[in-house]
């Protein structure tokens, strides 16, 4: 039995060592598999991790900025009045047409005044001979053929018959409508013939050149805000055009309500292109006149920690080795020769740059840090990019750039 167990024992130890053998090659070939194919990868992800994006760009340059403070306002005419007659009657003509441009002391109406001037005329030649009688009593008694009482009783009768007569003249002159002031007429719904009542308003009138627009500014405004300077107002009805104007006066008092201070400004208006009660926009000039680097707001990425903007500078994008460490320009790779067959590259990049905004006007932004005048910024086509990315610039199509922007009428 020991002689047939001896020869055995050499062909296990031999089989065991192949199989172990076999088991570390096993172990070798998929470790270097793995290793080569995440080297692989990691090339490939590394050529493929930031394709070349196309971006329109700006140059950040000094703008002049003209601080302000905005408000809404209201237009409210330098003179306007609801015209009305204090006596009731019939209406005799109506002298004016709707929308008419009219001449302080115009006639616009008249009511029946027939019988009131017949009185007049009555109360007129009661006048005349009392005043002929207080001659004759005057002409009596400096010859003593008159007492000094007859004298003063023709001259007392003179007097009430005069007081008589310019209250029925004033009594007719109410039947007559005219017009207070210069201005324009409103639309006249009244006709002749028509009965009015005291105090029935027939028609309005409107001094329009110039106007007041009245608004409000919080109290925080005061230091920015004096009489005489200048105000630029704004009305959808007519956009892109803008009415000049100063600052006339201030209430004298802060609305304990709202914290807010009334204002009136004074705009010329000779087209009367403003009317009363029109809505309007105000912004009032404050503080001196300011430059700033000024950017299209949608250059500016908004966020928690920093407002960031992306400016552009010429050549490849440094490359990167696999723990982010930038590599010698020598060990880039070499951009494809003029006639080679691949794609040519880029020949810009972009950086990521925290900036410091300012204030704001329309579409623009002011950056009080974080570039300098003359930056290549990107406008748009932010939302691609990261740092290095290389970009094709393309300013076909720009973002809006208008300091004062108004609604595009359809």
């Amino acid at each position: 039995m020991s002689a047939s167990t001896q020869p055995r024992k050499p062909s296990l130890r031999k089989r065991l060592i192949i199989v172990i053998g076999a088991v570390v090659v096993l172990f070798v070939l998929v470790i270097g598999f793995n290793t080569f194919k995440g080297i692989m990868i990691g090339k490939f992800m590394a050529s493929m991790s930031n394709p070349p994006q196309t971006v329109s760009a700006m140059k950040a340059e000094y703008q002049t900025w003209q601080p302000h403070v905005e408000a809404f306002g209201n237009v409210r005419a330098m003179h306007g009045v609801d015209l009305s007659f204090e006596l009731a009657g019939l209406v005799e003509s109506v002298d004016v047409k709707s929308g008419a441009d009219v001449q302080k002391g115009q006639v616009l109406m008249k009511l029946v005044d027939a019988q009131d001037r017949a009185q007049l005329a009555a109360l007129q030649a009661a006048e005349r001979l009392a005043e002929l009688t207080a001659q004759r009593s005057k002409a009596q008694l400096a010859v003593q053929a008159i007492s000094k009482a007859q004298y003063d009783t023709d001259m007392a009768n003179l007097k009430s018959a005069q007081a008589n007569a310019a209250a029925q003249a004033a009594l007719v002159a109410k039947k007559t409508l005219r017009a207070p002031f210069s201005g324009r007429v409103g639309i006249i719904t009244v006709n002749p013939g028509q009965y009015i009542n005291p105090g029935m308003t027939v028609a309005t009138l409107q001094q329009l050149d110039p106007v007041y627009v009245d608004f409000t500014l919080p109290q925080s405004s005061l230091d920015k805000l004096r009489v005489g300077g200048r105000v630029e107002v704004t009305a959808d009805a007519y956009a892109g055009k803008v009415f000049a104007g100063t600052v006339s006066a201030t209430d004298p008092k802060v609305n304990t309500d709202t914290r807010n201070l009334g204002v009136e400004a004074t705009l010329p208006n000779p087209d009367k292109l403003l009317v009363p009660g029109m809505f309007t926009k105000v912004a009032v000039d404050s503080g001196s006149v300011q430059r700033y680097l000024t950017l299209p707001q949608t250059a500016v990425t908004y966020a928690p920690y920093g407002d960031t903007v992306f400016v552009v500078h010429d050549g490849q994008p440094p490359a990167h080795d696999a723990d982010g460490k930038p590599v010698p320009s020598k060990q880039q790779p070499a951009a494809d020769p003029p006639g080679g067959h691949g794609k040519p590259e880029p020949s810009h990049y972009v950086e990521q740059v925290v900036v410091t905004v300012g204030p704001r006007r329309g579409d623009q932004v002011a950056i009080l840090s974080g570039i300098k005048e003359g930056d290549l910024v990107v406008t748009s086509g932010q939302l691609k990019l990261k740092n290095g990315t290389p970009v094709n610039i393309n300013n076909s199509v720009q973002p809006a750039f208008d300091p004062n922007p108004h609604p595009v009428e359809q």
